[in-house]
This record gives structure tokens, sequence and C-alpha cells, in this order.
């Protein structure tokens, strides 16, 4: 191949590259302008199904960095987000606290968890430290429950708060601040997680992933960085258990029983594992389609939504993030 000749395939490739970029930038512009403009024209009710959906879009997130990036497989999720719901509750409850205060605080309680849990994780691989994960999910509620706590958790009837308004005279209800305010945190954890793969600690996670035995060959610490991942992807499901409890306004032990991780992982396999947008369609799943599944059959709602997972997996087997990226590749070549 000629100069001229390799120069203008590397002119058109880098042409097509930026018509791509260009798209996904009006992409996404597109939908921050809709996701604003939504809570002026839906209903309450909605919104806060949207907002139920940003929450758990967030948590997904958490379990991307684990499951997606650094390769460890977790059932228990859902126990790291019933301490970030609790650590919020407790806080406004207990110490009036504002609801601002709690989020950190929830997402540093549960990167110590999960930074712990790692350690002795750590000699567990595959479907033993599914099962690991699986009895922390199990247990978790049950400790909520327990005489010694219950002056704090409330035991079984749970506890009670009430939902913060909006700042500084902001003509906004309490639906759409809350909307607002779980979007503001969700772009902040996506751009937070987005830098943190393309750091150097990002690529020494997804070198253990791809190579343990490699990575540890080129001097990686595995084992802290295990650890990291498990402490960094608890700290996001934290962040969103508070959250959850703060729109919700409720929480018992019951609310976080072992379907809610089973949940997560469901909604991390629709968006794409190792996508970190796709936590966005996950969540979608999650919220919107056991309803669909009900409106279906109330008395079957059950078999309707595995059925649509079913068939979801079946025209999207790596997910939506799959779809997408079949999308650019076709675009690439056209």
């Amino acid at each position: 191949m000629s100069t001229n000749s390799f120069a203008e395939t590397r002119d058109a490739a880098s042409g097509q590259t930026e018509g791509i970029w260009s798209i996904g930038r009006l992409v996404t512009l597109a939908v921050l302008l809709i996701a604003i403009a939504i809570p002026f024209v839906a209903k309450n009710f909605l919104i806060f199904q949207l907002t139920l959906m940003i929450i758990y879009a967030i948590a997904i997130i958490g379990l991307n960095l684990l499951t997606g990036i650094n390769g460890q497989f977790s059932l228990g999720h859902g126990a790291f987000y019933a301490v970030g719901a609790y650590t919020a509750a407790i806080m406004i409850d207990q110490f009036g606290a504002s609801y601002l205060w709690t989020l950190p605080v929830a997402g540093i309680l549960c990167f110590i968890t999960g930074f712990l849990f790692g350690l002795p994780a750590l000699r567990l691989e595959g479907i033993y430290l599914a099962l690991a994960t699986f009895a922390l999910a199990v247990v978790t509620p049950q400790l909520f429950k327990l005489s010694p706590f219950e002056h704090w958790t409330g035991g079984i009837m749970g506890i009670v708060i009430g939902k913060p308004t909006a700042p500084l005279g902001l003509p906004l209800n309490d639906d759409q601040w809350l909307y607002f305010f779980s979007l503001f945190v969700a772009v902040i954890a996506y751009v937070c997680a987005k830098n943190l793969i393309g750091s150097r600690t990002g690529r020494a996670l997804m070198a253990i992933r791809d190579n343990p035995i490699a990575a540890r060959s080129m001097g990686i610490n595995t084992a802290l960085y295990k650890s990291l991942a498990f402490g960094l992807s608890a700290l996001y499901t934290g962040v969103a258990g508070a959250l959850g409890a703060i729109v919700i306004q409720f929480i018992n032990p019951d609310s976080f029983h072992f379907a809610l991780s089973v949940a997560l992982l469901v909604g991390l396999v629709v968006g794409g594992v190792g996508w970190l947008p796709g936590a966005i369609f996950g969540a979608a799943f999650i919220v919107f389609v056991p309803n669909i599944a009900e409106e279906i059959s109330k008395g079957l709602s059950g078999a309707a939504y595995g059925v649509m997972l079913i068939a979801l997996m079946l025209v999207m087997p790596t997910g939506a993030g799959g779809l997408i990226r079949s999308g650019l590749r076709y675009l690439r070549g056209k």
C-alpha cells in the first residue's frame, strides 16, 4: 500500500470514528435534556419510579465494578444496599442529621464493610464466592431484627423517615427534587467510575480479571486490589441504599431479602457486564418489567417476568451493551 493510500485510509477511519463520537455526544446530550425535562411533564408516581430506576443504576454500576471490571461474582449486594439504607435512616431518625450527610457516611461505612468482607473472600472464587456472598445477603437482614439493635433499627417494625423538600425555595415538589438530586448523584457516580476504569487502578483490576497469574507476576498486589474492588463496589451500593431509604421513606428488614441481590445481578446482565452505561437499561428492567408482567397476568406475573427475561437474553445474549456495540461496529463497517 502506498503512503498516500495509507493516509487516505487513516483519514477515512478517523472521520468515521469522529462521526461515531459525534453521534455519541449528541445522544448523550439528548438523553440528559430528556431526563431534565421529564419531571416537569410526568406524574408524581412515574417520577418516583424513575427515581428508583436511577438509584438502582447506581447500585448496578457498583456491582459492575466488582463483576464486570474485576471479575468477582457476587450474590450479596443487597446486604450492602441494606447497610446503606439503615445508615441513612438511623442518622435521620435518631440523630436528626441532614439527608445530605447520610450519603458519604453510608458510602464510607459500606466501603469498610465491603473491604473487610473482601479480605477473607480472597480464598474463594467462582461458585464458592457466590455462596459466601449469598450467605451475606441472607444473614444481613436478620441482624437488623435482633433485639440488641432494635432501639436503632426498629426491629421488624422498621423506621419511618420524612421526605426532604427542595432547598433554597426551588419551585419543585418533593418527588421532583429527589429525582434531580438522585440524578445528580448518579452522574457523579458514573463519572467517577469511568475515570477509575481509565486509571492505573482500573487497568490493574481488569488485568486481575483477565489473567490473575500474569497480573501477579507483573507486580500487581492482587489481594489488595480485589479487596479494594469489593470496597468500592459496596460504596456505590451503599450510597444507592441510602438514597433508596430517603426516597421510599420507610425501611424494615424484609425490604432487603435475597431477591434484591438477584434483581441487581439481573440488571447487570441485562445492561451488559463490563459496560457502565448499561446500568440504566438494567435498572429500567428491574423497575418496569415486573409491573408489565403483573399487568399481563396477576396470577402468573412471575412466569411472565421469566418469559420476558428469557426472550431478552435470546435477543441480546450480551445485554444492551453488546447490542449497542454491534450497532457501532455496523456503522464503522459502513
